[in-house]
């Protein structure tokens, strides 16, 4: 039978979330219910609040999320009741372009669950990243669940699902970041500090947080950054350079998703280095650069999505890493809150307060 749960809803562009009923079906072909224990607070939840995804409104929102499963629908041989999970929001289809030459962290026919879960009048929500986690049971595509080491806290294992993959990724998926390079990283929440770990433990020489909020700054030494600069005070390209030997970094990261921001990346690459985009732009945002230098500094510039990542292959291997204490995943959580403080969480978020609330559940 449907289950009916309470769940974090953004029913119009730009008000404040609110704690509904919702109603969960029971698992179809292919479908997975998950009973969430923990899920993380992230911009991209924001960004669907403020129709800067997509106007699909009513959003279920939440997406950065641990749990149990609870029940399969049929054909479904990945997980089994029982099974801790973390949620991604790449499920590989295997038959896309993308899948079809070997490149399943690129799929462009991701799959979602088939059913969709709805208010008790029926009206049909939209799941955030097709995850819907801000919710005391989701349901979700069965490739969409990744088993992993039920010995981590699902308030930490959560994070993979999102912030911290993207920005782990973004570095040593996308920019290719190996012992010895040069880094700097461009905005040090919670994705730029999951950059900055994940250069350190590959083995960076040098990694350089750029922020405008000191608070950051202190974050990202903690993550394992040697050098901190405050663009608010000093050009941030000339203090990377200086941090570099004067070259620039080899590779650069940006995690804010401002075009001032890509344009100070942009310049504080060395020569052929490599700049990756990660930050999530308002999509009226454009950036100009002259053409001339594209030309002349070589090199590469990428976008990372979801961190290039393959969830089935580097979830548990973040997961197994946190339980060797090889990265610290409790790190980036501020606060743990209930279902009833996200638009508080919100706020707190957007005036750099915290790297991550959680929802525990």
């Amino acid at each position: 039978m449907p289950q009916h749960v309470r769940g974090v809803v953004a029913l119009e562009k730009g008000a404040p979330v609110r704690l509904e009923t919702v109603v969960v079906p029971d698992p179809g072909p292919g479908e997975a219910l998950v009973a969430v224990r923990a899920c993380g607070v992230c911009h991209t939840d924001l960004h669907y609040r403020e129709g800067w995804i997509n106007d699909s409104f009513p959003f279920l929102l939440g997406h950065e999320a641990a749990g149990t499963v609870e029940a399969v629908g049929a054909g479904v041989t990945n997980v089994a009741p029982g099974d801790y999970v973390v949620l991604a929001w790449r499920a590989p289809c295997g038959e896309c372009r993308s899948c079809r030459r070997g490149r399943p962290w690129y799929c462009f026919d991701s799959a979602n669950a088939s059913q969709p879960m709805t208010l008790e009048d029926g009206t049909a929500l939209s799941p955030a990243l097709g995850i819907g986690a801000f919710c005391e049971k989701t349901l979700v595509a069965a490739g969409q669940a990744v088993v992993v080491d039920a010995a981590a806290r699902p308030e930490a294992a959560g994070l993979i699902g999102c912030g911290v993959m993207a920005g782990f990724g973004a570095a040593v998926n996308t920019g290719g970041v190996s012992r010895g390079d040069t880094v700097a990283v461009f905005g040090c929440g919670g994705v730029g500090d999951a950059a900055i770990a994940a250069a350190a433990l590959v083995g960076a020489r040098v990694i350089v947080a750029v922020d405008v909020d000191e608070r950051k700054l202190q974050w990202a030494k903690r993550f394992g950054a040697t050098h901190t600069v405050n663009g608010s005070v000093v050009d941030a390209v000339e203090a990377v350079k200086e941090f570099t030997d004067g070259f620039g970094a080899d590779v650069v990261i940006e995690a804010v998703g401002r075009p001032e921001t890509y344009r100070q990346a942009f310049f504080a690459r060395d020569l052929a280095g490599t700049l990756v985009q990660v930050g999530v732009p308002d999509p009226s945002m454009t950036i100009e650069l002259p053409m001339i230098e594209l030309f002349g500094r070589g090199g590469a510039l990428k976008s990372s999505w979801y961190g290039d990542c393959l969830p089935s292959r580097d979830f548990p291997m973040l997961i197994d890493l946190y339980l060797r204490g090889r990265l610290d995943l409790d790190g980036f959580v501020s606060e743990t809150i209930g279902l009833d403080s996200v638009e508080s969480a919100f706020d707190r978020m957007q005036r750099g307060e915290v790297l991550r609330s959680v929802v525990v559940l």
